[in-house]
């Protein structure tokens, strides 16, 4: 009995490890980071995010409405907000961002912006919140990488 309980939970747990969950890298730590990887990842999830609104109000302004391209844009919009704040969340603030560094709270500052236009741009179609998402993702790569 205990190598089949043993078995099924091995199972659920591959199936949420491999079922299209986003699992943060990595908290043991493996010490393979790419922080600018990231970044670019979370500017790749914002031009996604500025797309899908765009896509979102045509279709809504269509006279026969495609629900499904609707519903699609929309789940897709979701999707991409959620893996800015999941990037921001596990990556940076867990693992990334010290208690120590010279510009903590900065960091933090712009990190918090982050996670909260990802969340206005869940929650509507406002093009004004990609763009503050856009500054606030610039001023934490100046900070973090001290890019320009």
């Amino acid at each position: 009995m205990k190598k089949l309980w043993s078995a099924t939970m091995l199972l659920v747990f591959a199936a949420c490890l491999y079922g299209g969950q986003a699992l943060a890298h990595c908290e043991i730590p493996c010490g393979i980071y790419d922080d600018r990887m990231r970044i670019e990842m979370i500017s790749e999830h914002i031009t996604t995010l500025e797309k899908a609104m765009n896509k979102i109000k045509d279709l809504s302004g269509e006279k026969e409405k495609s629900y499904n391209q609707l519903v699609r844009w929309i789940h897709n919009k979701e999707e991409h907000a959620t893996a800015i704040q999941d990037i921001v969340s596990q990556y940076f603030l867990t693992q990334r961002i010290k208690l120590e560094d010279k510009q903590y709270d900065k960091k933090l500052e712009a990190l918090h912006q982050m996670l909260v236009y990802a969340m206005k741009c869940k929650q509507g179609l406002d093009q004004a919140n990609v763009e503050k998402l856009r500054k606030a993702t610039g001023e934490f790569k100046r900070l973090y990488l001290g890019d320009k």
